[in-house]
């Protein structure tokens, strides 16, 4: 029997997810129990189950800033979820619960409260999204990767950690990216990461112009769920997939340059591989800028060139990709220097810190 139980929740996008996967081997470690509570058709349940993480589904609402006709049927999916999660807690009695972050989230951490077991919850971008700024007020800590993120939180719960990265990103091989790819290894390796929901701005041009890049890179393109040509599959240095698990640490280990949306996930793995990177961030009309902010903060820091999505055309795209293969050594020096650490241990540290009295 183990010692401790804790339940972990996130989802709606890999990034809501991943973070989560860098706990659990130390988790499991420390001889924790570990359980997930997601979404029933959320990316999540893929991810946890093969893992081998038993998982609950509860029922559960997107929670949005904009008009929809959703907004007035989901707040009673969150209900519901709510009750399911009450139900959980009572049956599991975790000694901690562990969020990170995603509109299912919501329902758990207030299951969680009802029960009053302690809730730790971890924000990866600057601003706290939606779904953290409803449940800090039940949560004991909130765990932040940014130092600019403690002045959104409006209590004393927040405290910086880092993001958590799987260890298993850096046991990737160039040698093992080639195999999986069929490439030959001649030409420089551009992998593109348009997030787990797919970029159909980022697949566009990429797509425009394939001909043009594939003259002086192998591409390696992760479009997102759905979001497959099948016209291009016989192209000459050419992979696509709708996302990567287990191939993704080979995929960056092998990769020269990277173009990424900025979720504070995925930049922080590119950082921790030090791999020179164009980034793109998710418009703000289509988000709270979250990504913006992210990307300029990297940019700042000599880590990243950054493209904003309302310049984004052909021509600026290709001169930044040539721009970014010309000038790589100058971006890995930057981030050689790096102060940023994994916040794994930090996050393990403050979930210890605040386990259940028994």
């Amino acid at each position: 029997m183990s010692k401790y139980k804790i339940i972990m929740t996130g989802g709606g996008s890999a990034g809501h997810v991943t973070p989560n996967l860098a706990l659990i081997p130390k988790l499991k470690d420390m001889d924790f129990e570990v359980k997930y509570i997601g979404g029933k058709d959320g990316i999540e349940k893929d991810i946890i189950s093969k893992e081998g993480i038993p998982f609950y589904e509860i029922s559960t609402g997107k929670l949005r800033r904009y008009f929809d006709v959703k907004n007035f049927s989901d707040p009673f999916k969150v209900l519901k979820g709510v009750f399911q999660s009450i139900s959980i807690m009572r049956k599991e009695k975790p000694d901690i619960v562990f969020s990170k972050g995603g509109f299912v989230s919501v329902p758990v951490v207030l299951g969680a409260y009802f029960n009053k077991i302690p809730v730790i919850s971890h924000e990866s971008d600057i601003t706290p999204g939606l779904a953290n700024k409803l449940i800090t007020p039940y949560c004991t800590k909130l765990c932040v990767t940014f130092p600019e993120s403690l002045k959104y939180i409006k209590s004393d719960k927040g405290v910086v950690t880092g993001t958590p990265i799987r260890k298993e990103l850096f046991t990737g091989s160039r040698e093992a990216c080639l195999k999986i790819t069929g490439f030959n290894g001649r030409r420089p390796i551009l992998l593109i990461i348009g997030g787990s929901l797919g970029s159909q701005a980022i697949n566009g041009i990429i797509r425009r112009n394939i001909d043009l890049l594939l003259k002086e890179y192998d591409i390696i393109h992760l479009c997102g769920k759905g979001n497959i040509d099948s016209s291009m599959n016989n192209k000459s240095g050419y992979r696509q997939m709708e996302y990567a698990n287990e191939e993704m640490k080979h995929f960056i280990a092998g990769s020269d340059l990277i173009v990424s949306r900025a979720g504070a996930n995925s930049i922080f793995e590119i950082l921790a591989l030090k791999k020179p990177n164009l980034l793109i961030p998710l418009s703000k009309k289509a988000s709270r800028g979250d990504q913006v902010l992210n990307a300029h903060s990297f940019k700042n820091s000599g880590y990243s060139m950054v493209v904003e999505e309302e310049n984004l055309t052909d021509y600026t795209f290709i001169e930044a990709v040539k721009s970014l293969y010309n000038n790589k050594n100058t971006y890995i020096k930057a981030m050689e220097k790096s102060k940023a650490k994994n916040g794994t241990d930090n996050i393990i540290k403050i979930i210890v810190e605040n386990l259940k009295e028994r």
